[in-house]
Order: C-alpha cells, then sequence, then structure tokens
C-alpha cells in the first residue's frame, strides 16, 4: 500500500478495541523512518491518584505504537508478540491528550527491536519503552 492516508486509514480500522477505549488513533506513519505516531484522550477512568494514568496503560500505549510501526512498514506481519518490554516512567502521565511514537530500531524476518515515547500537551517526555518481539507472518 502506497497511499498514506489508506494505510493509516487501514491501521485505524482494524485497531483492537484497547485502543479505541483509550481514545488512540494513528494520525502519522512514516515508513522511511519505521515510526507510527498515535494520539490518544485518555480519560480519568484510566487513572489512579486522581488524573495520573495507571502505568499498565503506559505500557500498552507504547506497545501499540511500537507494533503498528512494524505493521505500517511490513504488510506481510500479521501478529507481533512481545518478548520483552521495558517501561520508563520519567514524569507522571496525565489524562488528557497526549502522543504516543513507536519507532522499528531493527527487524529480521522472525524478531524485532523496538523504541517507543510518550509526550504529553505541554511537549513533556513521560515514558519510554524498548521492546523485542516476534513477528508473526502471512504464509
Amino acid at each position: 500500500m502506497t497511499d498514506k492516508t489508506q494505510l493509516i486509514e487501514g491501521l485505524n480500522g482494524h485497531a483492537p478495541g484497547f485502543i479505541r477505549m483509550l481514545g488512540g488513533r494513528i494520525v502519522d506513519v512514516d515508513l522511511e523512518q519505521a515510526t507510527c505516531v498515535f494520539e490518544f484522550n485518555v480519560s480519568k477512568d484510566f487513572c489512579h491518584s486522581i488524573d495520573i494514568v495507571q502505568g499498565g496503560f503506559i505500557t500498552a500505549m507504547l506497545d501499540a505504537a511500537m507494533s503498528h510501526a512494524i505493521f505500517a512498514v511490513d504488510q506481510s506481519i500479521t501478529a507481533v508478540s512481545s518478548l520483552e518490554i521495558k517501561t520508563s516512567y520519567l514524569a507522571p502521565t496525565r489524562a488528557g491528550s497526549l502522543r504516543v511514537e513507536g519507532r522499528v530500531i531493527k527487524a529480521s524476518y522472525k524478531t524485532a527491536f523496538f523504541e517507543g515515547s510518550i509526550t504529553n500537551s505541554d511537549g513533556e517526555l513521560t515514558a519510554t519503552s524498548s521492546s523485542v518481539a516476534k513477528l508473526g507472518r502471512a504464509k
């Protein structure tokens, strides 16, 4: 698929329910840089301590962005299964609008290495991640 708008619409159309639940949608992909950018609008329903997003949801958003980066780059990939994921919480990630970027660092036929980041609406980096995943491909 060469048209970026169609690619983004296709990826958003097949997004798992948890992405929609967290108010997420893909807003950009860069095939050359192997990146995928999501915007999430997270409600306070996913928070503890009034408005701080619970860490598992932070990791889920990062994992989604990283996985979708490889889905965007290589449409023969049908599944991404995390083998390891590390999340670093740099500052409180508060409910509201978040920019989540995932990028493919290196991919082989069966595995891929990723990095991700979350930036709040003030441009502050609040969390980062790295991941290794097993790739499933269409037969």
